[in-house]
């Protein structure tokens, strides 16, 4: 009986990931395409980020603030809102994000390269393609996915102060002090190391699932797609298990 095709890729996708880490550890990094690699996962997704955390910010604090200040406690507005983002909202939203704007372009970069026979002529070339190609997409996303949800997460707690303020009439100085009041040592790190792994998650699916395309053209749409997928659904688990694990 033959396993599902998903899970096939799946496999070979974590096997691509593993001998990327090894290639990565051993130094053998290409370093010409790691460049455009960090401005596609940085700069390049930058303005999403950036517009997604102050609506994020905007409507959380919108919906809490208001119900906080019928209780009479107003003034925690701050700190729910900064351990909401920095334990869960800002880590998950931005690896969402970064499937829809980066996985995509890798899944299909790699699936055009695949089809067409590209990565059959760098093989030719006795380059190997996982390091010529993953290594860099694979450091990209794990430096810039921290930079990106540390990026959202000052955004969404910036917004949500200005709102707060705005809309509420909840003083900065409340605001900021009750963020200082609940956040703990350990969130923004643990936030990070959040962010770090589901990058690594993201670049190692994307490409596995770009390098395992076979057909013509149009399998690199469906592999664009089950990439995607199959992230989000992987990212969404090991959230479950980061959590317990980081906060539980």
């Amino acid at each position: 009986m033959n396993s599902p095709r998903w899970l096939t890729r799946l496999g070979k996708s974590l096997m691509i990931g593993g001998q990327a880490i090894t290639a990565t550890a051993k130094g053998r990094i290409n370093s010409s395409d790691l460049s455009d690699q960090l401005m596609e996962a940085g700069p390049g997704s930058f303005l999403i980020v950036l517009i997604t955390g102050v609506a994020a910010g905007t409507v959380f604090n919108i919906q809490v603030a208001a119900e906080l200040s019928k209780q009479g406690v107003g003034s925690q507005v701050g700190g729910l809102l900064a351990i909401g983002m920095a334990r869960e909202i800002a880590p998950l939203l931005t690896a969402t994000l970064l499937t829809g704007k980066v996985a995509t372009a890798y899944a299909a970069q790699l699936g055009t390269m695949k089809v067409t026979e590209q990565i059959d002529a760098i093989t030719m070339l006795r380059t190997d393609p996982i390091e010529y190609l993953v290594v860099p997409r694979l450091i990209a996303m794990v430096i810039m996915a921290p930079v990106q949800c540390l990026f959202f997460f000052s955004v969404a707690l910036w917004s949500g102060q200005i709102s707060s303020t705005a809309l509420y009439q909840i003083p900065p100085d409340v605001f900021w002090e009750s963020v200082r009041d609940w956040l703990s040592m350990s969130d923004l790190p643990f936030m990070l190391i959040k962010a770090l792994v589901f990058g690594m998650l993201i670049a190692v699916l994307a490409c596995g699932w770009g390098l395992t395309t076979r057909g013509g053209p149009k399998e690199v749409g469906t592999s664009t797609t089950g990439a995607v997928v199959m992230t989000l659904v992987t990212v969404s688990l090991m959230d479950v298990l980061l959590t317990q694990l980081l906060f539980g």
